[in-house]
């Protein structure tokens, strides 16, 4: 009497079809420190606000009640959750918006500050020589003059409005993009890749774009994080200056602006606008570093505190 054969799994065999659960929990990992979570929960709810503004706000941002104005929060026992400003105008309508335009300045200054840091500077590390000279020397020139002050004198030259705002932060934004890419294009150009692509007939303009800008792209979306940041600190310091976006559309800046002069009287009606700033900028803070560790291991901070 003859065992019939029993197909059975080897172990070596059962162990290819658990890898890819594997991998994805080793590939997952890194992304749920602490500091990850905190900071991508905080532009989460960032671009929550800005996105469904129109159907989560109560009223309209520019709705004006002067019969109903410096009104302190209600909570959940009123019509006006966060209060009222000094005519009248819904709070927590006003951060909504608000948060839209942050979300739209910061990423729009982050997308064209990262296209024409990082072109210049994979330009100026292939090429080098006299390239690289020049490139430089505009980085030199135009990183000599303070950003703030750089952005003001743009928009006292070209005016008011939403797309010379910017312009304007993106005159200097570019800078930290193209100083990076630069470096790295140094290094990159010398490569064995570069110099087999080189030796089959490529162009220098395919080589830049298929071998150099891949490599630069991570650095960038460690930049960008921290652009954010810094675009949307400065739209804040420029609308509270009265040169940021013309004054229908509510930002968080001009809000602080509006709320100066009842600081003593009408806490609330630059308390929360200010939250509102300090936990966005601490949250994009807080996913550039963990982004930093993930991207390049060698940058991490011996003992950091959080993550």
């Amino acid at each position: 009497m003859t065992n019939s054969p029993v197909s059975q799994a080897s172990p070596a065999q059962a162990t290819p079809a658990k890898r890819p659960a594997s991998d994805f929990r080793k590939a997952l990992r890194p992304w749920l420190k602490p500091k990850i979570i905190m900071g991508g929960s905080l532009v989460f709810l960032l671009v929550f606000m800005g996105v469904l503004a129109p159907l989560i706000s109560p009223y309209d941002p520019n709705l004006q009640n002067l019969a109903n104005t410096l009104r302190a929060p209600q909570w959940f026992d009123g019509v006006h959750f966060l209060g009222t400003d000094h005519i009248g105008r819904d709070i927590l309508s006003r951060i909504f918006y608000g948060a839209r335009i942050s979300l739209v300045i910061a990423g729009t200054v982050v997308v064209v500050s990262g296209v024409i840091g990082v072109g210049l500077g994979a330009i100026s590390g292939y090429f080098a020589g006299r390239t690289d000279f020049f490139i430089q020397k505009l980085v030199e020139v135009i990183w000599a003059f303070p950003p703030l002050l750089l952005a003001i004198a743009v928009i006292a030259f070209f005016g008011q409005g939403l797309w010379i705002l910017i312009a304007a932060l993106v005159a200097q934004r570019w800078i930290p993009y193209c100083r990076v890419s630069r470096g790295q294009a140094l290094s990159l150009r010398t490569r064995d890749f570069v110099d087999a692509a080189r030796s089959l007939g490529a162009r220098d303009t395919r080589i830049i774009i298929k071998h150099i800008l891949p490599n630069l792209m991570q650095a960038a979306m460690v930049i960008g994080t921290f652009a954010m940041a810094t675009a949307i600190i400065s739209e804040a310091s420029l609308s509270f200056l009265g040169l940021g976006v013309p004054p229908e559309i509510p930002t968080w800046g001009s809000m602080l602006a509006d709320g100066r002069a009842y600081i003593s009287t009408s806490w609330w009606l630059a308390l929360f606008p200010g939250l509102c700033i300090f936990f966005t900028v601490l949250g994009i803070n807080l996913l550039g570093d963990g982004m930093r560790d993930i991207f390049d291991p060698r940058l991490k901070r011996s003992g950091s505190g959080v993550g």
